[in-house]
């Protein structure tokens, strides 16, 4: 054990001069975990209790909470590994090094509601606190482990490759070392250079010939080991539940089990109409005079709405209908997928799959939880007698941003609708489209009536095309969702309608499109604003009554934009399938995730198994083989992001929410950070190293719901894949 002294407080209570210097004065020491260079938890609720710590500094079980402590400074405070801080409230700079943390005392640092809010590295237990001068080395910053793997594991008849960081120009030596230490394999690495996407000189080491599954397996290199790691027939059936699960907490106007979601993630209903809320049962159109700034123009209604429920669609409480139409296709894709290429032995296609109050009612929980946001979608189409009937709204959130962390039931907010928009239209036109097929078999007046939703959004969609959601209306209360272009999502919608019902008018429409033979791919990956990426890969593997000439050729637009997307992950040092033109954006591990798909979709419709094999090892990339050293998922892996930004689990700002559900996907690094945390602290960073793990970084840290509806589509394929392998 190591000794050190802590100088701060406990949350709920500033810390004065006087404060620090009666605590100084007392030596009050706690004993340290020599691994982690932390104060080790047990020992500290023992110690608040015999020295009666809690009436000193308030609720010692606060301590390993995740609380920050607001610094206050009292002339020359030894801080960390001993350095003064000086007077006024300063915090030490943040260099620009990876995973952004401060080069100098593992300092980091973060800025909350004018407050200057300093933190240590993260505890094992999930730790802050700010110790004196006497604070050991061990506790300073680490950098991330030299060698990068994906820490979740490796499949055994899949690649096996991990990114070794070393200014070393030549081949060096590694080892495989099982549980024991027993070395099971070695040799030497691939020098890759300098790798421009993380600023890195890194090396590959390849034991992808070692097939023996086991645990506790670690490269090692020099005497330095990665994390451990498992090689497995099975790794990916655990994700894809986690992964789809993640949706249910999200919901929109149901109360939460825990007993479903897990303890401590229950919670009363979400703007349902109970006070503080105003709730979601009788919703306003945005006002006349807002709409005339917005817009330049009175869109405005005098009818209300009920659009209860749905998905809260990342970080705030908003409910966007062009996030949410991309989200929940792709969330039916990864079923649809199944069915098609998975086979009746694909868990894809099950009910009592995920955690969700439906499961074990004869329908497939994908479908159920699918269903909480079509009927949503639904809800938000303008009513028939009015002058836009059949057009949707483009969103529904409050009139205006909300402070910080609280539960969905706990906002007070005014919700309004937003006008129409052309892209909402179309987006609820081919997820009602795609629903109906596949809710067929299980409720066929359902099935109907979504067919009759799709019809008649389309044709509302054709009547006013140019109906664009501005850029300007995400000034208060939520986000824009502006998309400006919307030829993509008539193809999109066309595609679906086509697939569904083999009509020759949907036919035509697709041909008339400029996406039937255009170039839809890109480096970026499909999102909300880019579809027709989306309606190609559908068309290239849902059966349909195309001729055989035109699906050979939407086929081979879908191999050729694979093959691309692996020529890019073989230049990468860190194997990904993603080298944007205008660099890393917001999202971009979603982007990485939708070229993934790409490639699986290149592999169900021509069996090569190269694609499979790219899939599986740029999934490496988002497990922890990154810049960072640490798995873009929470809750995989060794080191992983658990600090992403969400309103209602704000947990490392507010101890009494819960944290970030397992499974959630971190958006990840960005260069054109937009969030004060990340403006601040990674100034001149690499375009992969551009991420912190911090609540308040919402442009490189957040969770939305087309993310996770990408993770889940991938998580299936790897898992189904997992199966149809081993039966081979």
């Amino acid at each position: 054990m190591q000794i050190g002294k802590i100088l701060g407080v406990f949350r709920g209570r500033q810390a004065s001069c006087t404060d620090i210097a009666r605590f100084k004065r007392a030596g009050h020491v706690f004993p340290f975990n020599q691994r982690s260079g932390f104060p080790d938890a047990r020992s500290l609720r023992s110690y608040g209790r015999n020295h009666r710590l809690f009436g000193t500094i308030g609720s010692v079980r606060r301590f390993y909470q995740k609380v920050k402590f607001i610094v206050r400074a009292c002339g020359t405070v030894a801080l960390a590994a001993g350095l003064n801080l000086p007077s006024g409230e300063n915090v030490f700079k943040v260099g620009s090094g990876r995973r952004g943390q401060a080069r100098q005392n593992g300092v980091r640092q973060m800025a909350i509601s004018k407050a200057r809010i300093v933190v240590l590295p993260a505890l094992v237990a999930g730790v802050a606190a700010f110790y004196c001068s006497s604070l050991p080395a061990a506790a300073e910053a680490q950098e991330p482990r030299s060698i990068r793997i994906n820490q979740l594991g490796y499949l055994s008849d899949g690649p096996k490759r991990a990114t070794l960081v070393h200014e070393e120009n030549k081949p060096v030596a590694w080892r495989l070392v099982d549980g024991a230490g027993v070395e099971i394999a070695s040799g030497t690495t691939l020098p890759m250079g300098l790798d421009r996407a993380s600023g890195l000189k890194v090396h590959w080491i390849d034991f992808s010939k070692n097939a023996a599954t086991g645990e506790g397996y670690r490269l090692d290199v020099e005497g330095e080991e990665s994390f451990p790691f498992a090689i497995s027939e099975h790794l990916y059936g655990g994700l894809r539940t986690d992964a789809m699960s993640y949706f249910y907490p999200f919901r929109s106007g149901l109360e939460i089990e825990g007993a479903i979601a897990g303890e401590g993630y229950g919670r009363p209903a979400g703007h349902a109409g109970v006070a503080p809320n105003k709730g979601d049962a009788d919703v306003p159109c945005l006002d006349g005079e807002t709409a005339r700034k917005i817009f330049g123009t009175t869109r405005t209604c005098d009818y209300r709405l009920d659009v209860l429920g749905g998905w809260y669609d990342a970080g705030d409480f908003g409910k966007y209908v062009v996030n949410g139409g991309i989200a929940v296709a792709q969330l039916m894709g990864a079923y649809e997928r199944s069915l098609h290429s998975g086979g009746k032995e694909s868990g894809n296609v099950a009910d009592s799959l995920l955690r969700i109050p439906e499961a074990g009612n004869g329908v497939p929980d994908i479908l159920d939880e699918a269903k909480w946001e079509l009927d949503f979608l639904v809800s938000m189409i303008v009513p028939d007698g009015e002058p836009l009937a059949g057009m949707v709204h483009h969103k529904v959130h409050g009139e205006r941003w909300l402070p910080g962390p609280m539960r969905p039931s706990e906002d007070p907010e005014q919700r309004v609708l937003y006008p129409p928009s052309t892209a909402a239209t179309l987006n609820v036109s081919a997820a009602a489209a795609q629903g109906a097929r596949l809710f067929k078999p299980y409720d066929d007046a359902y099935a109907e009536k979504l067919l009759d939703i799709a019809r008649r959004t389309y044709a509302a969609a054709e009547a006013h095309p140019d109906m664009i959601a501005p850029a300007s209306d995400g000034q208060n209360g939520g986000g824009d969702y502006h998309d400006p272009e919307v030829s993509d999502e008539f193809y999109w919608a066309a595609a679906e309608l086509y697939l569904t019902t083999g009509e020759a008018e949907w036919h035509d429409r697709l041909k008339a499109s400029p996406h039937w033979n255009g170039r839809v791919f890109s480096s970026d990956g499909i999102d909300w604003r880019e579809t027709a990426g989306w309606a190609r890969l559908q068309l290239a593997s849902v059966p349909s009554k195309l001729a055989k000439t035109e699906l050979d050729m939407i086929r081979a637009s879908v191999r050729a934009a694979a093959e691309t997307y692996l020529a890019v992950q073989k230049g990468e040092g860190f194997a990904l399938m993603y080298k944007p033109r205008q660099g890393y954006g917001w999202g971009s591990n979603h982007s990485v995730l939708e070229n993934m798909i790409v490639a699986a979709i290149a592999y169900d419709i021509s069996g090569k198994s190269y694609y499979l094999e790219g899939v599986r090892e740029s999934m490496d990339y988002l497990l922890g083989r990154n810049a960072m050293g640490l798995s873009y998922v929470t809750g995989y892996g060794t080191d992983y992001a658990h600090n992403q930004f969400s309103l209602m689990f704000g947990h490392s700002i507010e101890p009494s929410l819960p944290p970030i559900p397992t499974g959630a996907l971190s958006g990840g690094p960005n260069e054109q950070p937009a969030d004060p945390v990340a403006e601040e602290k990674l100034k001149g960073c690499a375009p992969q190293a551009c991420f912190i793990d911090d609540y308040w970084s919402y442009s490189t840290n957040e969770v939305a719901i087309n993310w996770n509806a990408a993770l889940s589509w991938v998580a299936a394929f790897l898992a189904d894949t997992e199966i149809s392998e081993t039966a081979n």
